[in-house]
């Protein structure tokens, strides 16, 4: 095997990157190692060019069971399926990233698969980012790498930030920062991050960390580009014609200042309908790729110029003024557990939320968590939602992304299991969208969390904020909407409580962005999100103190881990029984924390039951109970479901009995003291010690 590898530092740690002949016929790939983590990148571009109106480029991580050296999937089917939640959100890290550096005119399809193939204490996303430029980088496909990707990490109370932190670090209870950025030439094009409230300054300490390990990342790579690389395939670009370029200028361009005012794409669309049925008439032959360009394009370069030459945005806005907001908490139905509805503007959101027991709980086998995940938010974008028809059903990467962004939002400032031991999960449905459907969601679950009295710590809101670049100069916008998300050059969502930031997501659609202009996003992505937070608060001040009806009951009880083999029973037959006669769940941890949950009556009986059956009776303990037996030599009295001892007859009374029968009956209630038990559990009652005028002298 072919083999040349290079060496860097990074975090303490060593990255290398080995380029090899294993995948040959690739036109680009690299092993990339941090640690005992391996991933192999891999980039193939197509022969030839695809007739489309985009540029088709597609990311792949896929994840491997046996990168973890262990036997994964389910009990029948033992190899991987479909990707991950977990695989696709750092497929879209590495898409996110690499996309802004390829030209848009490029028609050849694109493919970059990133497999992971060993999972070691170092999680393999970023390595993903990384080897993906060095593939690209040094293959012949046209692409304006390379680009560096880089992990920052913060433990509570401690200043300095960590460089690519392992698994075990971020593990740690202390962890609040998770920050992943990557960028080049001293500039940020994407940015990830879930944090504890964690303040904008401290943010912009912790990207200013990333820029200088970016800075190494980009030289280490350029050595080896410079070494290694090929020859770049030069992109075809498709000249306008001249008689299609006059027509453009007077059917549309004349027409493009009437797009101001406009809330939303009708206007845009209607103009776009009208430059089409112009062709379709008296240009029949023009190329509609090349017509679809100009358009775009110009719209593009409209709300460009509109913003910095004339100050203006498209729909009339303030640059810092917010869309309309309303806020609701409730009232759809008392079948749902809680409900949030959100308005920005044009985007409008339904949160529904329901709670279940610990049992309801996802389990996560994947390659790299094995866990049970307490707390889902899922998010839905029907066609309906932007007045189009399209399928319906299922699940894509945008929406699961979305989906993501808003959970790790709001997992900050849930309760602790042991505070509330709840499984919630919360579904968004985008009803109506016209940008930042992803931060409506978060605003919209955190009306249905209070709604339901989720005792969650604080309210979230989150804000999407935006940039209009021409050279030097630039506006930032906040709270953005559909024509000033598809046209402008950053998308930059920001969610939070009033004392700090939870969840960042950045995408460009330019090179980068400089920490400057960051900072200043950050300032005023917190200005938007008090107000939003001002509504919420208006209609929901705190969670309410009740749950709904409607939620099942939960109790917890806490007994010896040594204990929980007596509440199972052998092949699960006690437990099973307490579950029929109670109609509850029952969940037992590890450490002897039994969850029950059902209707109160039903989980109040339950929690006796298992009392019961690991009740410890001491010597001394005076109870009440009932005779179930009676002999010659005394009764046996029953002290609950599952206990029972003997009150010899010489233990009744406190004066002589002949016949037990003249004075114990069955089903009488009686008070008894433990007298004494024996090593094999054998309890001695006493009726006379505790009351010895309790049986009289017939």
């Amino acid at each position: 095997m072919k083999s040349k590898k290079y060496e860097m530092e990074i975090g303490g740690e060593k990255l290398t990157a080995e380029f090899t002949d294993l995948a040959e016929n690739a036109h680009g790939s690299v092993l990339l190692s941090l640690g005992e983590t391996t991933v192999l990148a891999t980039a193939v571009i197509s022969k030839g060019e695809k007739d489309i109106e985009y540029f088709p480029l597609s990311v792949e991580y896929e994840e491997r069971f046996y990168a973890s050296g262990q036997i994964l999937g389910s009990r029948f089917v033992r190899r991987e399926g479909r990707p991950s939640d977990e695989a696709i959100l750092s497929g879209r890290i590495i898409d996110r990233t690499i996309r802004p550096l390829f030209d848009n005119d490029l028609r050849n399809e694109i493919q970059v698969i990133v497999t992971v193939l060993s999972l070691g204490n170092y999680d393999p996303d970023v390595l993903g980012v990384i080897a993906t430029s060095l593939a690209l980088a040094t293959s012949s496909i046209p692409w304006d790498g390379p680009v560096g990707a880089v992990r920052v990490g913060k433990l509570k109370n401690k200043e300095e930030f960590l460089v690519n932190p392992s698994y075990e670090i971020r593990d740690n209870a202390d962890y609040e920062l998770d920050l992943i950025a990557c960028g080049r030439d001293e500039e940020i094009n994407m940015i990830e991050v879930g944090s504890n409230e964690t303040s904008e300054e401290v943010l912009i300490q912790a990207l200013e960390k990333a820029k200088e390990e970016l800075n190494k990342i980009q030289k280490f790579q350029e050595k080896i580009i410079e070494e290694i690389g090929h020859q770049k395939i030069e992109i075809k670009k498709t000249a306008i014609p001249a008689d299609l370029q006059k027509a453009f200028e007077i059917e549309v361009l004349t027409k493009i200042k009437d797009l101001i005012g406009e809330p939303g794409k009708e206007k845009i669309y209607f103009l776009e309908d009208e430059w089409f049925a112009y062709l379709k008439e008296n240009m029949p032959e023009a190329d509609q790729r090349i017509a679809k360009k100009l358009f775009h394009q110009a719209i593009d370069d409209f709300i460009h110029k509109l913003a910095i030459e004339d100050g203006k945005r498209i729909d009339n806005r303030d640059f810092d003024e917010l869309r309309n907001l309303y806020a609701k908490a409730g009232g759809i139905s008392p079948v749902l557990h809680g409900t949030g509805i959100f308005y920005r503007g044009g985007t409008h959101i339904f949160s529904a939320i329901t709670l279940g027991s610990p049992s309801d709980s996802q389990i996560m086998g994947g390659m790299e968590t094995q866990a049970d995940k307490r707390f889902m938010h899922h998010y839905n974008f029907p066609p309906f939602s932007v007045g189009e028809i399209g399928r319906v059903g299922g699940t894509n990467r945008r929406m699961i992304g979305h989906g993501a962004l808003a959970e790790k939002a709001l997992m900050p400032i849930l309760p602790s299991k042991e505070e509330f031991p709840y499984t919630i999960r919360i579904v968004s449905e985008v009803l109506a969208s016209n940008g930042s459907s992803s931060m409506g969601s978060v605003c919209g679950s955190t009306l249905a969390l209070m709604d339901a009295g989720v005792p969650i710590k604080k309210p979230v809101a989150g804000i999407a904020s935006g940039l209009m670049m021409i050279g030097d100069k630039y506006k930032l916008l906040t709270d953005i909407q559909g024509p000033e998300d598809e046209h402008g050059d950053m998308d930059f969502k920001v969610a939070g409580t009033r004392d700090g930031v939870t969840a960042v997501q950045m995408d460009v659609k330019v090179s980068g962005i400089s920490l400057p202009i960051l900072k200043e996003a950050f300032e005023k992505a917190k200005m938007a999100r008090l107000q939003i937070l001002d509504v919420i608060e208006a209609e929901i001040k705190t969670p309410r103190k009740e749950l709904s009806v409607r939620v099942p009951r939960i109790i917890s009880i806490k007994i010896r881990p040594d204990q929980i083999g007596m509440v199972i029973g052998g092949g699960g037959k006690v437990i099973n029984e307490i579950k029929d006669k109670t109609g509850v769940e029952i969940d037992i941890e590890e450490d002897g924390i039994i969850y029950i949950t059902g209707e109160m009556a039903g989980v109040e009986k339950a929690k006796i039951l298992i009392e019961e059956i690991v009740k410890e009776y001491k010597t001394g303990d005076k109870l009440m109970g009932e005779v179930v037996r009676v002999a010659d030599f005394g009764v046996i009295v029953k002290l609950d479901s599952r206990n029972d001892g003997l009150v010899h007859v010489s233990e009744i009374a406190s004066f002589r009995i002949e016949r037990v029968e003249d004075y114990m009956k069955v089903g009488m209630k009686v008070p008894v003291i433990v007298k004494g038990i024996d090593d094999k559990g054998r309890m001695k009652l006493s009726i006379k010690d505790v009351d010895p005028n309790f049986i009289q002298k017939k």
